[in-house]
Protein backbone atom coordinates (compact mmCIF):
# COMPACT_ATOMS: atom_id res chain seq x y z
CA UNK A 1 0.00 0.00 0.00
CA UNK A 2 2.87 2.15 0.62
CA UNK A 3 3.53 2.63 -3.16
CA UNK A 4 0.94 4.92 -3.51
CA UNK A 5 1.69 8.48 -2.29
CA UNK A 6 -2.12 9.64 -3.97
CA UNK A 7 -5.10 10.34 -1.94
CA UNK A 8 -7.15 6.93 -2.21
CA UNK A 9 -10.68 6.73 -2.80
CA UNK A 10 -12.76 4.52 -0.96
CA UNK A 11 -16.76 4.75 -2.18
CA UNK A 12 -19.09 2.93 0.88
CA UNK A 13 -22.40 1.58 -1.15
CA UNK A 14 -25.53 0.34 0.68
CA UNK A 15 -28.72 -0.98 -0.39
CA UNK A 16 -31.44 -2.08 1.80
CA UNK A 17 -35.01 -2.05 -0.47
CA UNK A 18 -38.28 -2.16 1.47
CA UNK A 19 -39.27 -5.38 2.32
CA UNK A 20 -36.29 -6.71 2.98
CA UNK A 21 -34.72 -7.86 6.12
CA UNK A 22 -33.26 -4.23 7.67
CA UNK A 23 -29.46 -3.72 7.87
CA UNK A 24 -27.49 -1.86 10.41
CA UNK A 25 -25.59 -0.14 7.61
CA UNK A 26 -25.44 3.09 9.21
CA UNK A 27 -23.04 1.65 12.29
CA UNK A 28 -21.31 -0.07 9.14
CA UNK A 29 -20.62 3.20 7.51
CA UNK A 30 -19.49 5.26 10.96
CA UNK A 31 -16.97 2.34 12.59
CA UNK A 32 -15.45 2.32 9.10
CA UNK A 33 -15.48 6.38 8.79
CA UNK A 34 -14.30 6.06 12.31
CA UNK A 35 -11.64 3.91 12.24
CA UNK A 36 -10.00 5.48 9.22
CA UNK A 37 -9.73 8.77 10.78
CA UNK A 38 -7.85 7.55 13.89
CA UNK A 39 -5.21 6.02 11.66
CA UNK A 40 -2.01 7.16 11.37
CA UNK A 41 -2.53 7.34 7.19
CA UNK A 42 -5.81 9.05 7.71
CA UNK A 43 -4.50 11.95 5.39
CA UNK A 44 -4.24 9.60 2.16
CA UNK A 45 -7.97 8.35 2.04
CA UNK A 46 -11.06 10.27 1.00
CA UNK A 47 -14.44 8.70 1.85
CA UNK A 48 -17.20 9.12 0.18
CA UNK A 49 -21.18 7.52 0.94
CA UNK A 50 -23.92 6.74 -1.82
CA UNK A 51 -26.83 5.21 0.62
CA UNK A 52 -30.23 3.21 -0.28
CA UNK A 53 -28.68 3.01 -3.86
CA UNK A 54 -30.62 1.57 -6.53
CA UNK A 55 -28.71 -0.16 -9.19
CA UNK A 56 -28.07 2.73 -11.80
CA UNK A 57 -26.60 4.57 -8.89
CA UNK A 58 -23.46 2.30 -8.80
CA UNK A 59 -22.36 3.38 -12.32
CA UNK A 60 -22.86 6.96 -11.73
CA UNK A 61 -21.20 7.01 -8.18
CA UNK A 62 -18.07 5.06 -9.38
CA UNK A 63 -18.17 7.60 -12.94
CA UNK A 64 -18.13 10.69 -9.65
CA UNK A 65 -16.07 9.51 -6.84
CA UNK A 66 -13.09 7.56 -9.15
CA UNK A 67 -12.61 5.09 -6.19
CA UNK A 68 -9.96 2.77 -5.66
CA UNK A 69 -11.94 0.43 -3.01
CA UNK A 70 -15.69 -0.13 -3.62
CA UNK A 71 -17.56 -1.40 -0.42
CA UNK A 72 -21.34 -2.46 -0.87
CA UNK A 73 -23.45 -3.67 2.06
CA UNK A 74 -26.50 -5.16 1.81
CA UNK A 75 -28.06 -7.89 0.98
CA UNK A 76 -27.67 -10.70 -1.29
CA UNK A 77 -29.46 -13.72 -2.94
CA UNK A 78 -26.60 -16.46 -4.05
CA UNK A 79 -26.02 -16.96 -7.56
CA UNK A 80 -29.59 -15.01 -8.59
CA UNK A 81 -27.56 -11.27 -7.52
CA UNK A 82 -27.05 -8.98 -5.10
CA UNK A 83 -30.35 -7.00 -3.93
CA UNK A 84 -31.25 -3.44 -5.43
CA UNK A 85 -34.41 -1.15 -5.85
CA UNK A 86 -35.48 -0.18 -9.40
CA UNK A 87 -36.85 3.16 -10.74
CA UNK A 88 -39.98 1.98 -9.56
CA UNK A 89 -39.15 1.05 -5.66
CA UNK A 90 -39.34 -2.51 -6.74
CA UNK A 91 -36.73 -5.27 -5.87
CA UNK A 92 -34.03 -5.90 -8.87
CA UNK A 93 -31.63 -7.84 -8.36
CA UNK A 94 -28.04 -8.08 -10.10
CA UNK A 95 -26.40 -11.06 -10.69
CA UNK A 96 -22.64 -11.64 -11.13
CA UNK A 97 -22.19 -11.70 -14.95
CA UNK A 98 -23.96 -8.17 -14.74
CA UNK A 99 -21.77 -6.75 -12.06
CA UNK A 100 -18.55 -8.39 -14.15
CA UNK A 101 -19.29 -6.35 -16.76
CA UNK A 102 -19.77 -3.31 -15.30
CA UNK A 103 -16.36 -3.40 -13.47
CA UNK A 104 -14.42 -4.66 -16.31
CA UNK A 105 -15.12 -1.20 -17.89
CA UNK A 106 -13.29 0.46 -14.39
CA UNK A 107 -11.01 -2.13 -14.06
CA UNK A 108 -7.66 -0.16 -14.73
CA UNK A 109 -9.07 1.74 -11.64
CA UNK A 110 -10.49 0.20 -9.10
CA UNK A 111 -8.67 -2.39 -6.98
CA UNK A 112 -10.70 -3.75 -4.65
CA UNK A 113 -14.12 -4.64 -3.98
CA UNK A 114 -16.34 -5.98 -0.77
CA UNK A 115 -19.42 -7.18 -1.21
CA UNK A 116 -20.67 -7.31 2.33
CA UNK A 117 -23.64 -8.81 1.87
CA UNK A 118 -24.99 -12.73 2.42
CA UNK A 119 -23.80 -15.50 -0.28
CA UNK A 120 -22.08 -13.02 -2.03
CA UNK A 121 -18.66 -15.11 -3.04
CA UNK A 122 -20.54 -15.99 -6.22
CA UNK A 123 -20.80 -12.04 -7.82
CA UNK A 124 -17.23 -12.13 -6.03
CA UNK A 125 -15.84 -14.99 -8.10
CA UNK A 126 -17.30 -13.13 -11.38
CA UNK A 127 -16.13 -9.51 -10.83
CA UNK A 128 -12.31 -11.12 -9.76
CA UNK A 129 -12.31 -12.18 -13.72
CA UNK A 130 -11.44 -8.12 -13.96
CA UNK A 131 -10.36 -6.47 -10.00
CA UNK A 132 -7.60 -7.76 -8.18
CA UNK A 133 -8.89 -8.61 -5.09
CA UNK A 134 -12.70 -8.89 -4.03
CA UNK A 135 -14.42 -10.21 -0.83
CA UNK A 136 -17.80 -12.31 -0.79
CA UNK A 137 -19.89 -14.19 1.48
CA UNK A 138 -19.97 -17.39 1.61
CA UNK A 139 -22.85 -17.91 3.71
CA UNK A 140 -25.51 -15.80 5.69
CA UNK A 141 -23.58 -13.12 7.77
CA UNK A 142 -24.68 -11.58 10.55
CA UNK A 143 -24.97 -7.78 11.16
CA UNK A 144 -22.44 -8.08 13.95
CA UNK A 145 -19.93 -10.08 12.18
CA UNK A 146 -20.26 -7.79 8.82
CA UNK A 147 -19.13 -5.15 11.13
CA UNK A 148 -16.14 -6.61 12.93
CA UNK A 149 -15.07 -7.45 9.40
CA UNK A 150 -15.52 -4.04 8.54
CA UNK A 151 -13.50 -2.45 11.20
CA UNK A 152 -10.54 -5.01 10.91
CA UNK A 153 -10.56 -4.74 6.81
CA UNK A 154 -10.30 -0.43 7.00
CA UNK A 155 -8.13 -0.29 10.13
CA UNK A 156 -5.49 -2.31 8.44
CA UNK A 157 -5.53 -0.36 5.00
CA UNK A 158 -5.40 2.64 7.48
CA UNK A 159 -2.13 1.32 8.55
CA UNK A 160 -0.78 0.47 5.16
CA UNK A 161 -1.04 -2.81 5.34
CA UNK A 162 -1.85 -4.90 1.89
CA UNK A 163 -5.61 -5.98 0.51
CA UNK A 164 -4.58 -10.01 1.87
CA UNK A 165 -3.59 -9.08 5.40
CA UNK A 166 -6.94 -6.35 5.91
CA UNK A 167 -8.64 -9.54 4.59
CA UNK A 168 -7.26 -11.80 7.56
CA UNK A 169 -7.63 -9.12 10.16
CA UNK A 170 -10.86 -8.70 9.25
CA UNK A 171 -12.07 -12.31 9.54
CA UNK A 172 -9.47 -12.35 13.09
CA UNK A 173 -11.95 -9.92 14.36
CA UNK A 174 -15.15 -11.53 13.85
CA UNK A 175 -13.50 -14.77 16.23
CA UNK A 176 -12.28 -12.18 18.55
CA UNK A 177 -15.62 -10.64 19.07
CA UNK A 178 -16.77 -14.35 19.69
CA UNK A 179 -19.17 -14.40 16.69
CA UNK A 180 -18.85 -17.88 15.10
CA UNK A 181 -18.51 -16.73 11.20
CA UNK A 182 -14.69 -15.86 10.69
CA UNK A 183 -14.98 -18.21 7.72
CA UNK A 184 -17.62 -16.90 5.96
CA UNK A 185 -16.01 -13.69 3.94
CA UNK A 186 -13.60 -15.32 0.98
CA UNK A 187 -10.83 -13.60 -0.57
CA UNK A 188 -11.09 -13.94 -3.97
CA UNK A 189 -7.66 -12.74 -6.52
CA UNK A 190 -7.52 -11.87 -10.16
CA UNK A 191 -5.33 -14.96 -10.01
CA UNK A 192 -7.72 -17.48 -8.22
CA UNK A 193 -10.28 -17.20 -11.40
CA UNK A 194 -8.36 -19.34 -13.72
CA UNK A 195 -9.00 -22.42 -11.78
CA UNK A 196 -12.46 -21.31 -11.47
CA UNK A 197 -13.44 -20.45 -14.89
CA UNK A 198 -12.30 -24.33 -16.05
CA UNK A 199 -14.85 -25.53 -13.05
CA UNK A 200 -17.49 -23.52 -14.23
CA UNK A 201 -16.38 -24.50 -17.92
CA UNK A 202 -16.81 -28.73 -16.65
CA UNK A 203 -19.96 -27.56 -15.13
CA UNK A 204 -21.71 -26.07 -18.57
CA UNK A 205 -20.79 -29.19 -20.67
CA UNK A 206 -23.91 -30.27 -22.05
CA UNK A 207 -24.92 -34.35 -21.95
CA UNK A 208 -27.18 -35.55 -24.71
CA UNK A 209 -30.57 -37.17 -23.06
CA UNK A 210 -31.93 -39.09 -26.29
CA UNK A 211 -34.06 -38.84 -28.18
CA UNK A 212 -34.86 -35.37 -26.74
CA UNK A 213 -32.44 -33.45 -28.80
CA UNK A 214 -33.26 -35.77 -31.80
CA UNK A 215 -37.24 -34.33 -31.54
CA UNK A 216 -36.30 -30.81 -31.24
CA UNK A 217 -33.79 -30.68 -34.19
CA UNK A 218 -36.68 -32.60 -35.97
CA UNK A 219 -39.73 -30.30 -34.48
CA UNK A 220 -37.94 -26.69 -35.59
CA UNK A 221 -37.52 -27.59 -39.12
CA UNK A 222 -41.57 -28.02 -39.40
CA UNK A 223 -43.46 -24.86 -40.80
CA UNK A 224 -44.66 -22.99 -37.50
CA UNK A 225 -43.36 -25.30 -35.26
CA UNK A 226 -43.55 -24.52 -31.46
CA UNK A 227 -41.34 -26.28 -28.84
CA UNK A 228 -42.24 -26.27 -25.22
CA UNK A 229 -39.64 -26.83 -22.82
CA UNK A 230 -40.24 -27.56 -19.27
CA UNK A 231 -38.36 -28.82 -15.58
CA UNK A 232 -37.66 -27.86 -12.75
CA UNK A 233 -34.44 -25.74 -12.40
CA UNK A 234 -31.09 -26.00 -12.86
CA UNK A 235 -32.31 -29.22 -15.07
CA UNK A 236 -30.21 -28.31 -18.06
CA UNK A 237 -33.11 -26.54 -19.70
CA UNK A 238 -30.98 -23.27 -20.87
CA UNK A 239 -28.46 -25.74 -22.48
CA UNK A 240 -30.62 -27.80 -24.18
CA UNK A 241 -32.52 -24.43 -25.71
CA UNK A 242 -28.68 -23.18 -26.87
CA UNK A 243 -28.80 -26.12 -28.81
CA UNK A 244 -31.75 -26.03 -30.30
CA UNK A 245 -31.02 -22.30 -31.78
CA UNK A 246 -26.91 -23.58 -32.73
CA UNK A 247 -29.47 -26.22 -34.63
CA UNK A 248 -31.18 -23.65 -36.64
CA UNK A 249 -28.28 -21.45 -37.21
CA UNK A 250 -26.79 -24.34 -38.84
CA UNK A 251 -29.41 -23.75 -41.25
CA UNK A 252 -29.34 -20.67 -42.20
CA UNK A 253 -32.28 -19.59 -39.70
CA UNK A 254 -32.19 -16.45 -38.27
CA UNK A 255 -32.43 -16.66 -33.99
CA UNK A 256 -33.77 -14.40 -31.36
CA UNK A 257 -33.60 -15.14 -27.20
CA UNK A 258 -35.60 -13.20 -24.85
CA UNK A 259 -34.93 -14.19 -21.75
CA UNK A 260 -37.50 -12.76 -19.62
CA UNK A 261 -35.67 -13.00 -16.02
CA UNK A 262 -33.97 -9.97 -17.62
CA UNK A 263 -36.75 -7.76 -18.40
CA UNK A 264 -36.76 -5.51 -15.36
CA UNK A 265 -40.07 -4.78 -13.36
CA UNK A 266 -41.43 -1.94 -15.09
CA UNK A 267 -41.41 -3.61 -18.32
CA UNK A 268 -44.00 -6.04 -16.66
CA UNK A 269 -45.91 -4.00 -14.98
CA UNK A 270 -47.67 -2.50 -17.68
CA UNK A 271 -48.54 -5.19 -21.12
CA UNK A 272 -47.86 -2.13 -23.80
CA UNK A 273 -44.66 -1.60 -22.42
CA UNK A 274 -43.78 -5.40 -22.25
CA UNK A 275 -44.95 -6.05 -25.77
CA UNK A 276 -43.09 -3.03 -27.15
CA UNK A 277 -39.77 -3.98 -25.27
CA UNK A 278 -40.17 -7.61 -27.22
CA UNK A 279 -40.57 -6.11 -30.35
CA UNK A 280 -37.65 -4.38 -29.77
CA UNK A 281 -35.32 -6.91 -28.39
CA UNK A 282 -36.13 -9.12 -31.30
CA UNK A 283 -34.78 -6.39 -33.84
CA UNK A 284 -31.90 -5.46 -31.70
CA UNK A 285 -30.92 -9.84 -31.73
CA UNK A 286 -31.42 -9.45 -35.69
CA UNK A 287 -29.35 -6.17 -35.97
CA UNK A 288 -32.26 -4.31 -37.00
CA UNK A 289 -33.81 -0.69 -36.26
CA UNK A 290 -37.01 -0.66 -34.20
CA UNK A 291 -38.97 1.05 -36.47
CA UNK A 292 -41.56 1.11 -33.86
CA UNK A 293 -42.93 4.73 -35.08
CA UNK A 294 -42.88 2.88 -38.67
CA UNK A 295 -45.08 -0.15 -37.31
CA UNK A 296 -46.83 0.65 -34.26
CA UNK A 297 -50.14 2.54 -34.52
CA UNK A 298 -52.07 3.02 -31.41
CA UNK A 299 -55.53 2.23 -33.01
CA UNK A 300 -55.08 -1.05 -32.99
CA UNK A 301 -55.11 -3.04 -30.13
CA UNK A 302 -51.53 -4.20 -28.34
CA UNK A 303 -52.35 -7.44 -29.56
CA UNK A 304 -53.05 -6.62 -33.02
CA UNK A 305 -49.96 -4.33 -32.90
CA UNK A 306 -47.30 -6.63 -31.75
CA UNK A 307 -48.66 -9.03 -34.49
CA UNK A 308 -48.04 -6.37 -37.59
CA UNK A 309 -45.17 -5.66 -35.95
CA UNK A 310 -43.71 -9.40 -36.84
CA UNK A 311 -45.35 -9.65 -39.67
CA UNK A 312 -44.68 -6.37 -41.52
CA UNK A 313 -41.25 -5.89 -40.55
CA UNK A 314 -39.06 -9.29 -38.32
CA UNK A 315 -40.82 -11.63 -40.57
CA UNK A 316 -40.91 -9.60 -44.01
CA UNK A 317 -37.45 -8.67 -43.77
CA UNK A 318 -35.88 -12.39 -44.89
CA UNK A 319 -36.83 -15.14 -46.54
CA UNK A 320 -35.04 -17.29 -44.25
CA UNK A 321 -37.29 -18.81 -41.15
CA UNK A 322 -36.91 -16.84 -37.22
CA UNK A 323 -36.69 -18.85 -34.17
CA UNK A 324 -38.02 -16.77 -30.63
CA UNK A 325 -36.77 -18.63 -27.82
CA UNK A 326 -38.35 -17.17 -25.00
CA UNK A 327 -36.09 -18.38 -21.55
CA UNK A 328 -37.68 -18.27 -18.08
CA UNK A 329 -41.52 -17.79 -19.56
CA UNK A 330 -42.20 -18.63 -15.62
CA UNK A 331 -41.62 -15.03 -14.72
CA UNK A 332 -44.87 -13.78 -16.50
CA UNK A 333 -47.25 -16.13 -13.87
CA UNK A 334 -47.22 -13.50 -11.64
CA UNK A 335 -48.50 -11.19 -13.80
CA UNK A 336 -52.14 -11.75 -14.41
CA UNK A 337 -52.39 -8.68 -16.82
CA UNK A 338 -49.81 -10.10 -18.99
CA UNK A 339 -49.86 -13.71 -18.87
CA UNK A 340 -53.24 -14.22 -20.22
CA UNK A 341 -53.03 -11.73 -23.40
CA UNK A 342 -49.73 -12.78 -24.02
CA UNK A 343 -50.47 -16.35 -24.32
CA UNK A 344 -53.31 -15.61 -26.66
CA UNK A 345 -50.69 -13.62 -28.89
CA UNK A 346 -48.38 -16.62 -29.27
CA UNK A 347 -51.31 -19.23 -29.65
CA UNK A 348 -52.66 -17.08 -32.42
CA UNK A 349 -49.22 -16.74 -34.29
CA UNK A 350 -49.50 -20.60 -34.06
CA UNK A 351 -52.52 -20.94 -35.69
CA UNK A 352 -51.98 -18.39 -38.20
CA UNK A 353 -49.39 -20.44 -39.70
CA UNK A 354 -51.74 -23.13 -40.91
CA UNK A 355 -53.41 -20.78 -43.07
CA UNK A 356 -52.74 -21.25 -46.48
CA UNK A 357 -52.84 -17.55 -47.90
CA UNK A 358 -49.94 -15.14 -48.16
CA UNK A 359 -50.33 -14.45 -44.49
CA UNK A 360 -50.00 -17.89 -43.54
CA UNK A 361 -46.68 -18.25 -45.78
CA UNK A 362 -45.16 -15.35 -43.57
CA UNK A 363 -45.94 -17.01 -39.90
CA UNK A 364 -44.72 -20.07 -41.29
CA UNK A 365 -41.23 -19.15 -41.13
CA UNK A 366 -41.72 -18.49 -37.52
CA UNK A 367 -40.46 -21.13 -35.24
CA UNK A 368 -41.13 -20.37 -31.31
CA UNK A 369 -39.49 -22.08 -28.38
CA UNK A 370 -40.86 -21.72 -24.93
CA UNK A 371 -38.78 -22.40 -21.91
CA UNK A 372 -40.43 -22.75 -18.76
CA UNK A 373 -40.27 -24.21 -14.92
CA UNK A 374 -42.54 -27.04 -13.52
CA UNK A 375 -44.65 -24.30 -11.79
CA UNK A 376 -48.47 -24.61 -11.83
CA UNK A 377 -49.45 -21.48 -14.84
CA UNK A 378 -52.77 -19.65 -14.03
CA UNK A 379 -55.66 -21.21 -15.45
CA UNK A 380 -56.26 -20.54 -19.61
CA UNK A 381 -58.87 -21.02 -21.82
CA UNK A 382 -58.41 -24.09 -24.03
CA UNK A 383 -57.98 -22.94 -27.05
CA UNK A 384 -56.17 -19.57 -26.17
CA UNK A 385 -52.88 -21.67 -24.75
CA UNK A 386 -49.65 -22.52 -25.92
CA UNK A 387 -49.40 -25.38 -22.99
CA UNK A 388 -51.65 -27.71 -24.92
CA UNK A 389 -50.05 -27.54 -28.41
CA UNK A 390 -46.33 -28.23 -30.13
CA UNK A 391 -44.59 -30.13 -28.75
CA UNK A 392 -43.71 -30.90 -25.18
CA UNK A 393 -40.18 -31.98 -23.99
CA UNK A 394 -39.87 -32.58 -20.54
CA UNK A 395 -36.22 -32.65 -19.21
CA UNK A 396 -35.11 -35.83 -17.18
CA UNK A 397 -32.38 -36.49 -14.93
CA UNK A 398 -29.49 -38.33 -15.61
CA UNK A 399 -29.61 -42.01 -15.72
CA UNK A 400 -26.84 -44.52 -15.16
CA UNK A 401 -25.37 -44.58 -18.15
CA UNK A 402 -25.47 -41.10 -18.65
CA UNK A 403 -23.45 -40.20 -15.49
CA UNK A 404 -20.84 -43.28 -16.55
CA UNK A 405 -20.08 -41.78 -19.77
CA UNK A 406 -19.83 -38.08 -17.86
CA UNK A 407 -17.09 -39.93 -15.42
CA UNK A 408 -15.07 -41.73 -18.99
CA UNK A 409 -14.87 -38.57 -20.57
CA UNK A 410 -13.35 -36.82 -17.95
CA UNK A 411 -11.18 -39.90 -17.02
CA UNK A 412 -12.44 -40.40 -13.82
CA UNK A 413 -13.99 -44.42 -13.76
CA UNK A 414 -10.62 -44.92 -10.84
CA UNK A 415 -12.77 -42.10 -8.63
CA UNK A 416 -16.66 -42.66 -9.82
CA UNK A 417 -16.35 -46.85 -10.23
CA UNK A 418 -19.54 -48.87 -9.21
CA UNK A 419 -19.76 -48.42 -5.82
CA UNK A 420 -18.76 -44.80 -5.28
CA UNK A 421 -20.78 -44.04 -8.66
CA UNK A 422 -23.40 -45.52 -6.45
CA UNK A 423 -23.09 -43.59 -3.27
CA UNK A 424 -23.18 -40.46 -4.95
CA UNK A 425 -26.60 -41.50 -7.16
CA UNK A 426 -28.12 -42.40 -4.03
CA UNK A 427 -27.24 -38.65 -2.34
CA UNK A 428 -28.43 -36.64 -5.63
CA UNK A 429 -29.88 -38.56 -8.12
CA UNK A 430 -29.12 -37.85 -11.53
CA UNK A 431 -29.46 -34.16 -10.85
CA UNK A 432 -27.67 -32.75 -13.89
CA UNK A 433 -26.05 -29.90 -11.73
CA UNK A 434 -25.33 -31.62 -8.85
CA UNK A 435 -23.66 -34.21 -10.99
CA UNK A 436 -21.41 -31.48 -12.97
CA UNK A 437 -20.17 -30.17 -9.65
CA UNK A 438 -18.76 -33.22 -8.12
CA UNK A 439 -17.36 -34.20 -11.93
CA UNK A 440 -15.81 -30.42 -11.38
CA UNK A 441 -14.50 -31.41 -7.65
CA UNK A 442 -13.16 -34.37 -8.73
CA UNK A 443 -10.85 -33.61 -11.46
CA UNK A 444 -8.96 -32.44 -8.58
CA UNK A 445 -6.10 -35.23 -7.86
CA UNK A 446 -6.15 -34.37 -4.18
CA UNK A 447 -10.11 -34.74 -3.95
CA UNK A 448 -11.74 -37.75 -3.15
CA UNK A 449 -15.45 -39.39 -3.29
CA UNK A 450 -15.17 -40.30 0.62
CA UNK A 451 -14.74 -36.81 1.43
CA UNK A 452 -17.02 -35.22 -1.14
CA UNK A 453 -19.81 -37.41 0.43
CA UNK A 454 -19.12 -36.66 3.66
CA UNK A 455 -18.89 -33.38 3.27
CA UNK A 456 -22.44 -33.11 0.96
CA UNK A 457 -24.51 -32.00 3.63
CA UNK A 458 -22.76 -29.32 5.36
CA UNK A 459 -21.67 -25.35 4.83
CA UNK A 460 -18.02 -27.22 3.70
CA UNK A 461 -19.57 -29.18 1.25
CA UNK A 462 -19.11 -28.45 -2.56
CA UNK A 463 -22.92 -28.37 -2.77
CA UNK A 464 -23.20 -25.19 -0.52
CA UNK A 465 -23.67 -22.24 -2.72
CA UNK A 466 -26.59 -24.23 -4.18
CA UNK A 467 -28.00 -25.70 -0.86
CA UNK A 468 -28.12 -21.96 0.40
CA UNK A 469 -29.44 -20.67 -2.39
CA UNK A 470 -32.57 -23.20 -2.20
CA UNK A 471 -32.51 -22.19 1.81
CA UNK A 472 -32.86 -18.81 0.51
CA UNK A 473 -35.76 -19.17 -1.56
CA UNK A 474 -37.46 -21.08 1.18
CA UNK A 475 -36.94 -18.36 3.83
CA UNK A 476 -38.10 -16.00 1.69
CA UNK A 477 -41.63 -17.49 1.38
CA UNK A 478 -42.75 -18.65 4.51
CA UNK A 479 -45.86 -21.47 3.34
CA UNK A 480 -42.67 -23.01 1.04
CA UNK A 481 -40.65 -23.09 4.48
CA UNK A 482 -43.63 -24.35 6.53
CA UNK A 483 -44.57 -27.16 3.93
CA UNK A 484 -40.93 -28.11 3.35
CA UNK A 485 -40.24 -28.98 6.52
CA UNK A 486 -43.00 -31.32 6.86
CA UNK A 487 -41.88 -32.75 3.82
CA UNK A 488 -37.60 -33.23 5.09
CA UNK A 489 -39.02 -34.32 8.32
CA UNK A 490 -41.87 -37.19 7.22
CA UNK A 491 -40.70 -40.66 6.90
CA UNK A 492 -43.97 -41.15 4.01
CA UNK A 493 -44.98 -38.69 1.35
CA UNK A 494 -46.56 -35.56 2.47
CA UNK A 495 -49.70 -34.06 1.32
CA UNK A 496 -49.32 -30.49 0.40
CA UNK A 497 -51.48 -27.57 -0.96
CA UNK A 498 -51.57 -27.17 -4.62
CA UNK A 499 -49.68 -24.64 -5.32
CA UNK A 500 -47.11 -25.00 -2.57
CA UNK A 501 -46.60 -28.28 -4.10
CA UNK A 502 -45.58 -26.89 -7.26
CA UNK A 503 -43.61 -24.32 -6.08
CA UNK A 504 -41.11 -26.57 -4.24
CA UNK A 505 -41.44 -28.88 -7.77
CA UNK A 506 -40.26 -26.20 -9.81
CA UNK A 507 -37.69 -25.42 -7.79
CA UNK A 508 -36.47 -29.08 -7.60
CA UNK A 509 -37.05 -29.81 -4.23
CA UNK A 510 -39.79 -32.10 -3.90
CA UNK A 511 -40.75 -35.30 -6.31
CA UNK A 512 -43.98 -35.53 -6.72
CA UNK A 513 -45.78 -39.31 -6.03
CA UNK A 514 -49.26 -39.37 -7.28
CA UNK A 515 -50.64 -36.11 -5.25
CA UNK A 516 -48.02 -36.18 -2.31
CA UNK A 517 -44.19 -34.78 -1.94
CA UNK A 518 -41.14 -36.43 -1.07
CA UNK A 519 -37.65 -34.59 -0.89
CA UNK A 520 -36.06 -35.11 -4.97
CA UNK A 521 -32.78 -36.21 -2.86
CA UNK A 522 -31.34 -37.72 0.32
CA UNK A 523 -28.71 -34.48 0.16
CA UNK A 524 -31.67 -31.83 0.80
CA UNK A 525 -33.69 -34.35 3.53
CA UNK A 526 -30.15 -34.59 5.33
CA UNK A 527 -29.48 -30.52 4.96
CA UNK A 528 -32.77 -29.15 5.22
CA UNK A 529 -33.56 -31.41 7.68
CA UNK A 530 -31.50 -29.72 9.82
CA UNK A 531 -31.66 -26.23 8.77
CA UNK A 532 -35.17 -26.12 9.35
CA UNK A 533 -35.34 -28.26 12.16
Amino acid sequence: MSDYNQTRKILLLSANPRDTNPLRLGEEMREIKEGLKRSKNRDQYFIATAEAIRYRDIHRAILEYEPQIIHFSGHGTGEEGLVFEDESGQIKLVDGEALAGLFQLFADQVECVVLNACFSQYQAGEIARYINYVVGMSQRIGDKAAIEFAVGFYDALGADKGYEFAYKLGCSLIRVAGIAENLTPKLVTKSDTASLNSAAEATTIYVERPPIEAKCYEAILQNGALIRIRSPQRMGKTLLLEKILNHGRQQGYRTAKLDLKLADSEILADAKTFLQWLCVDVADSLELEPQLDKYWQDVFGLNKNCTRYFQKYLLAASDNPLVLAIDNFERLFAYPDIFPSFCLLLRGWYEAAKQGDKIGNLWKKLRLVVVHSTESYPTLDTNHSPFNVGLPIELSEFNLQQVELLAQQYELTDKLETQALSELMKLVGGHPDLIQQAVAYLQNPQATIEELLQLAPTEQGIFSDHLRQQLWHLQHNSLLELGYKQVVTANAPVRLDTEIAFKLHSLGLVKLSGNDCVPSYELYRQYFAVRLG
